[in-house]
């Protein structure tokens, strides 16, 4: 036992030889049905550590991007002395900054590593939260909006980044819904929440939507500060593992062709690979697509359902029972594409769900039609969002790659919300046939249309290496160059 733990203690040298890991494998000589007990009661433990808290985090995160929404319908933009036009450039400059910082966010999570990072920006993020109950104008709230962005940019590319580098790929899917299903119970959870604290409406001369803002603000700022002890670091300096199961961490991924266990530096080789590889700019489509559908109804939907004739306390208890369905299809979704590896097909047929939501809504006059659509438009959106991330992750392989990759791809989708701010415009009520119409060609031409290109494009290229017309790229390669060239290795197969 000794000389296993010299070994795992310096798991980060490489071999000379090829430039691959030296992991030693701590249950050799055992047989297969006991190395498959051990693996099970390795990814329990795995799930129990970091799949709870990181869905507490990403769910204040989302209500925190998304709760002006319910403040809106509280009286916000009378209050601020705001036009239905500024309102959307407060929604609107939360997008630019989050997108701009997004590609660099995972670089900066693998240098500050992510106890230190995830914690530190959420303790800032919750800071600008609960500065925003106290803007008195479009100024004041336009700021807190900006920094609000700038802060909140690194966790949902970082910690998906961050579950890639503890899972296969065939278990990543299921935990990246769970991870984001806390977007979808935030929104339930949080109609709840805002129609509760907007009855402390002219308490301590505060408005109902500004102690949304102070109280969830405040919220956030105290689950970051536990954070810092509870968020781990990467498998290979994991604290809560043993030294033999960081062993089997590590090797578990070698033996699923990812170098994820290893310690890089960040070269710009890594960032010219991602942005000449086509998968990017298929990624970037498909989330384009289904980001700027979520956006535009995440932030949109308790005024839509107002607009149906609803009081807006009752607008926001109605929000919730969409947003609950879309948790669970969320769910359904993530473990059936990572059992069957047919997370293309997922995408489509889901998407198929959205853009018969948002026709119907498009056509409708009906307030109990309407709301129907709303249903199915939570469904067809949701699933999609970690499905997509999963499916983009599961065929980028070097640990800068993907993590370039991944904040492209985000990045640019998140971007999209500038449009999804300014579609629902108030002179468009009650039926807002323009935003329910861009949300429509968003989800048929990004989310429909990219997805299937995208799993004609994988499968075409799949079939090219099984008959070995890639083979040529390896040719005179050692073993380190070959590493280098990870998802273009004539045997890295895509997940279709």
């Amino acid at each position: 036992m000794a000389k296993l733990n010299t070994k795992t203690s310096s798991l980060d040298e490489k071999s000379k030889s090829g430039g691959y890991f030296e992991v030693v494998d701590p249950d050799a000589g055992l047989s297969d049905a006991e190395r498959e007990a051990i693996d099970k009661a390795l990814v329990r433990k795995l799930d129990m550590r970091l799949i709870p808290w990181l869905c507490l985090l990403y769910l204040a995160s989302f209500l925190d991007r998304t709760n002006i929404g319910n403040a809106k319908i509280e009286g916000l933009i009378d209050d601020l002395g705001m036009t239905n036009g500024q309102y959307n450039a407060c929604l609107t400059i939360f997008f630019v900054s989050y997108a701009l910082f997004e590609p660099v966010s995972n670089i900066l999570l693998k240098r500050m590593r992510p106890r230190i990072y995830i914690p530190l920006i959420m303790v800032l993020w919750g800071i600008c939260m609960t500065f925003m109950g106290f803007c008195h104008n479009f100024s004041g709230m336009m700021a807190a909006r900006w920094f609000l962005g700038l802060t909140e940019a690194g966790l949902f590319p970082g910690v998906n980044y961050y579950l890639s580098c503890w899972y296969k790929r065939r278990e990543f899917g299921i935990r990246a819904a769970i991870f984001f299903s806390a977007a979808a119970v935030s929104g339930s959870f949080g109609g709840l929440l805002a129609a509760a604290i907007s009855k402390m409406d002219g308490i301590a001369g505060k408005r109902g939507w500004a102690w949304i803002f102070i109280l969830e603000g405040l919220a956030t700022v105290i689950i970051g500060v536990i954070s810092f002890w509870v968020v781990v670091d990467f498998p290979d300096d994991a604290k809560f593992l043993s030294p033999e199961d960081r062993a089997r961490v590590l090797r578990r991924l070698r033996d699923d062709q990812q170098s994820s266990a290893e310690h890089e530096d960040f070269k710009m080789l890594y960032l010219w690979q991602s942005l000449k590889d086509w998968k990017t700019y298929t990624g970037m489509l498909i989330y384009m697509g289904v980001d700027g559908a979520l956006y535009a109804f995440s932030l949109f939907l308790p005024s839509i359902i107002k607009e149906m004739g609803y009081s807006a306390t009752r607008a926001q208890l109605l929000s919730v029972p969409p947003y609950a369905a879309a948790c669970v299809l969320t769910i359904l979704v993530g473990w059936r594409a990572d059992s069957s590896g047919r997370r293309g097909m997922f995408n489509i047929t889901t998407s198929l769900l959205g853009v018969v939501g948002f026709s119907i809504l498009l056509g409708s006059n009906s307030a109990a039609l309407s709301y129907v659509a709303v249903f199915l438009s939570a469904l067809g959106i949701y699933p999609c969002i970690p499905n997509t991330i999963t499916w983009v992750s599961n065929n980028v392989e070097g640990v800068y790659k993907r993590g370039v990759t991944l904040g492209f791809v985000i990045g640019w989708g998140n971007l999209n919300g500038v449009m999804s701010s300014n579609v629902y415009r108030q002179v468009d009520a009650p039926h807002y046939r323009l935003g329910h119409g861009i949300v429509l060609g968003y989800l048929a031409i990004g989310l429909l249309g990219g997805s299937a290109l995208n799993l004609a494009l994988l499968r075409r290229e799949n079939e090219k290496r099984r008959n070995g017309q890639r083979d040529a790229w390896v040719q005179g390669l050692n073993v380190k160059e070959v590493e280098y060239l990870g998802d273009r290795r004539p045997d890295f197969l895509y997940t279709l």
